[in-house]
């Protein structure tokens, strides 16, 4: 009986001690699971850049429209007079002096100094240039002060460009203008004139720069020219396009850290050249940036790096 009790005794206490090394077996291996590190796979593939030293020249753009540099206005000073033939029509280009209607009678018609007159039952014109407007017809009886034809003087045309007043004051008389009309056609002016305020209501005011070749353009057509605001090539820093992003009113790029990590970096941008945007200030030189797929990526991804 002894034995038998002894024996027992023994079983369960050996019993007892496996099921211990068991609890203890699936302790020590759920630590070890827990213990392995989790392994972080990378969000993107991506190639980086850095700020480029780029030679631009500064450059301001701007919309407007094609206006006569002066129009002058022909008109008769008496009245009780026939127009007998008009001479002239409208895009008709003529000299000073050049006849543009004959009277029924032979009569003179007085004006003031630089204006039109009729000389021997005659109107002709005051200054060279091209008929832009043309109210006279024949059997008509003339009036004083009536407009008979518009002369744009000397031919010159202009460009009237709308500029906000930050943008007036980087505007120079005789800067350098480029202005496209047309279909492509592209012409080089100077600044003839700037306006010494803006509109109240709209905001803007004008830059007036001459054409120094304007045949074949039509005034009022609309044109946009840039212009050269920087006398000349300036050293800036940029980067593509495609690495600059936009939140709201937040310019940003994403930096990559030694860790692969992206970092959310504010940049405030400048002007654009092509695909290219100018970084004034947030980002120094050498800083690795992601070029390609920011958009997919947000705040402490890890990303894969490829060179080249």
């Amino acid at each position: 009986m002894n034995i038998k009790h002894d024996r027992l005794i023994l079983k369960i206490v050996l019993s007892g001690l496996m099921f211990a090394g068991g609890i203890l077996s699936l302790a020590v291996s759920s630590h070890a699971e827990q213990a392995v590190p989790a392994v972080n796979r990378p969000a993107l593939t991506v190639r980086l850049t850095t700020l480029h030293e780029d030679k631009w020249a500064r450059s301001l753009g701007a919309n407007g429209s094609i206006t006569p540099w002066q129009e002058a206005i022909i008109s008769a000073q008496v009245q009780g007079l026939r127009i007998a033939d008009v001479k002239v029509s409208i895009g008709d280009y003529v000299q000073q002096g050049d006849v543009l209607v004959t009277l029924d009678n032979m009569s003179r018609i007085n004006g003031e100094p630089g204006s039109a007159h009729s000389s021997e039952g005659r109107i002709v014109a005051p200054d060279s240039g091209i008929i832009s407007a043309a109210n006279a017809n024949v059997g008509s009886m003339l009036q004083p002060g009536v407009e008979l034809f518009r002369l744009i003087r000397k031919g010159r045309l202009e460009w009237h460009a709308d500029l906000t007043a930050d943008e007036l004051m980087l505007i120079r008389k005789g800067m350098a203008a480029e202005i496209s009309v047309g279909e492509g056609r592209t012409i080089k002016g100077t600044v003839r004139a700037i306006s010494p305020s803006v509109n109240p209501q709209t905001r803007y005011g004008y830059a007036l720069v001459t054409l120094p070749e304007s045949r074949g353009i039509v005034a009022g057509a609309f044109a946009r020219g840039t212009f050269d605001v920087s006398g000349g090539n300036k050293t800036l820093l940029s980067l593509p396009q495609s690495a600059v992003m936009q939140r709201g009113s937040k310019t940003f790029v994403l930096i990559v850290g030694p860790d692969n990590r992206v970092h959310e970096r504010a940049v405030t941008v400048g002007q654009r050249q092509g695909d290219r945007v100018q970084i004034k200030q947030g980002l120094k030189i050498g800083e690795p940036v992601v070029e390609v797929g920011g958009a997919f990526l947000t705040e402490g991804d890890v990303v894969q790096v490829v060179k080249g």
